[in-house]
């Protein structure tokens, strides 16, 4: 799983046209949340600038997911606050989260955050430590979606040491809400992004979906200066996850920042980024997350028997080089 800073692998290709009298109005945004990055274009409505709505949305989207603030809900949820109680965005994103967990046996799992800390990717953003097994298993016990649960708006745990961390679907479901917010305004065109995540409605301003570039996943690489691949995206939802941004190196060994769940150590294996499409960005985030758990093999089975799905898993290979394979639907929006 994923640390709490997950890098952007994705640039977003926005052509704005120049508005006139005969052309709707598109409006455009950029700023910060959730600990990272946002950018987003939609049509207006009536020339409407819903600016201030969303970002009262992001604020109170960070006051319940956002574990870098200590008063939001899981903060309290994780310092064992019996008067914290979920709500609905909570309950979205536990519930999606379980369902996804179970669904890739444990590659994705919220529960992981004492591990993430141990290896320096947590919130505190600590060294490497010099890694020791009788720690690792004793945070072991830690975790586990068996161990936490919700009775009656209440997050319960098997151990007051189980802490969440939402950040794995987090930015994803940020997304959504955003897009479900313009959507029901009346919006009809939109691109939604969060730390990388996308959601994609309708058209651009030059009336073909939306061009969305994915970065080659190579080191030294910034962010949008050599693109693998460019699809066309229109009502869905991509993310994208990978390990060659963020590492630690120990002793000529680079520990990536994705955790396996059942070991307690960086996973080591070939799967450089997964790209994920999904019917929402939640669930794009964290399938994209659970697949960089799984390594290539598993990921690949995934997409071939989850047809609501569709994906780009860029593997090195024994050259030095790249391999890469994507699902038919996937490769069917590809741009020349």
């Amino acid at each position: 799983m994923h640390s709490t800073m997950k890098p952007s692998f994705i640039l977003i290709l926005l052509l704005v046209l120049t508005a006139s009298c005969s052309q709707p109005v598109y409006v455009r945004h950029q700023g910060m949340a959730l600990g990272t990055t946002y950018s987003l274009i939609y049509e207006a409505p009536g020339d409407q600038d819903y600016a201030d709505e969303i970002r009262y949305l992001l604020d109170s989207l960070e006051n319940c997911l956002s574990i870098y603030r200590p008063q939001s809900l899981i903060s309290r949820f994780n310092s064992n606050d019996t008067t914290a109680r979920s709500d609905e965005w909570f309950r979205s994103v536990f519930e999606t989260s379980r369902r996804i967990s179970e669904a890739s046996q444990g590659a994705l799992d919220i529960t992981v955050a004492p591990l993430v800390n141990y290896w320096g990717f947590g919130s505190k953003g600590d060294s490497l430590p010099n890694p020791d097994v009788r720690v690792i298993d004793s945070l072991l016990r830690y975790v586990g979606m068996e161990k936490v649960w919700l009775e009656g708006g209440r997050l319960m745990k098997a151990d007051t040491g189980v802490v969440l961390d939402m950040n794995a679907v987090a930015k994803g479901f940020a997304s959504d809400v955003v897009a479900d917010f313009l959507i029901r305004k009346g919006c009809r065109n939109l691109l939604v992004e969060i730390g990388g995540e996308i959601h994609a409605q309708g058209v651009n301003p030059t009336g073909v979906p939306w061009k969305v570039g994915i970065d080659r996943p190579q080191e030294g690489l910034a962010p949008g200066e050599q693109l693998q691949v460019r699809i066309a995206l229109s009502n869905r939802s991509l993310a994208t996850s990978g390990n060659y941004r963020k590492y630690h190196e120990l002793g000529g060994v680079k520990y990536a920042h994705t955790i396996d769940p059942s070991t307690g150590y960086p996973t080591r294996h070939r799967l450089l980024s997964a790209t994920i499409l999904a019917a929402t960005c939640m669930e794009a985030d964290a399938w994209a997350t659970a697949c960089m758990a799984m390594g290539p093999q598993k990921s690949k089975a995934l997409l071939e028997t989850h047809p609501e799905l569709d994906g780009c898993l860029i593997t090195g290979n024994d050259e030095g080089g790249m391999d890469v394979y994507y699902t038919p639907g996937f490769k069917s929006l590809i741009l020349k």
